[in-house]
């Protein structure tokens, strides 16, 4: 009959070596699964600035038609302020388009609106580019660039042309 204890003394180990195998695939599939709802977090942070970004850029448009409207309701020429080449820059109380300063557009966390009156500084700056093609059109171009840490730089460019359809 051979010896029990013998054979039990030999194989004691193997459960040890066995634990440690066990152990080691779980933690190298768990810090897979951290790194990627990690990156998914920071994705996540990407879009919703693009999202933000597409939204203050088409924004800028919608100032400069507000504004051209505003010029024929009150009868001044249709395209008043939007007469030269230039770079601008407004917010959605703006009457008028003011000269580019390269600001950062302020988020108010109170109303939940950007602008730049008051507010926490946001990542984004809105350039509105006014070109008069001729003397019945103007091409705007709205464009909302800012900076993610570690992803880079990103920009947003919404254009529209505007006529002077009325007579």
């Amino acid at each position: 009959m051979p010896d029990k204890s013998r054979h039990n003394k030999k194989s004691g180990g193997y459960l040890i070596i066995e634990s440690m195998i066990g152990i080691s695939i779980a933690v190298v599939g768990l810090l897979g699964v951290l790194a990627l709802l990690s990156r998914s977090v920071g994705l996540n942070r990407t879009v919703s600035n693009q999202l933000t970004a597409n939204y203050l850029a088409a924004e800028g448009v919608e100032i400069s038609k507000n504004i051209i409207d505003t010029n024929i309701i009150q009868g001044n020429p249709w395209n008043q302020g939007f007469d030269m080449d230039g770079k601008f820059e407004a917010d959605y109380s703006s009457a008028n388009l003011e000269p580019n300063q390269n600001r950062r557009i302020l988020f108010d966390n109170l109303s939940n609106l950007y602008g730049y009156a008051n507010g926490s500084q946001s990542p984004f700056t809105r350039i509105i580019s006014v070109h008069p093609v001729g003397p019945d059109e103007i091409k705007i171009n709205s464009t909302v660039s800012w900076t993610d840490r570690g992803s880079g730089k990103f920009q947003v460019s919404v254009e529209d042309h505007f006529f002077n359809w009325r007579p």
